[in-house]
């Protein structure tokens, strides 16, 4: 058996004792310490889903809107995993805890950016 080093656990929501998944974490916003959007929490990792204490690992988010409309599972390739340690706060949104970079998990929006939306004229500056 190997030791982990364990993270800080994240968090509760303020006066639950239990956290229900379905209920506390998917769909929530994230945001990073500033309050700025990071993404939605798509799915979660979980470690010991067979054991009697299951435990989130991380949170996976990414550009999955497609599978949510059309059905079926988000590729594994499009998340971006965020470790369970990086969570401060679970609320109404999950806070990450500042010093976080979750830009890796927004890098279509910066394609889309660079390609697409640069490349329309007027598309690199704010409107004046």
């Amino acid at each position: 058996m190997t030791n982990r080093l364990r993270a800080p656990d994240a968090p509760r929501p303020d006066g639950v004792r239990l956290i229900d998944a379905r209920l506390h974490l998917l769909d929530r916003q994230i945001v990073d310490a500033q309050r700025e959007p990071v993404g939605i929490v798509d799915d979660l990792l979980i470690d010991g889903v067979c054991g009697s204490h299951p435990e989130v690992t991380a949170i996976l988010t990414g550009q999955v809107l497609f599978t949510r409309i059309l059905g079926g599972h988000p590729p594994r390739s499009q998340l971006h995993e965020l470790p369970w340690h990086f969570v401060s706060r679970i609320g109404t949104s999950i806070t990450l805890r500042p010093g976080v970079d979750a830009s890796a998990g927004q890098w279509v929006e910066r394609w889309l950016r660079d390609h697409i939306i640069g490349r329309i004229p007027g598309g690199r500056h704010a409107a004046q």
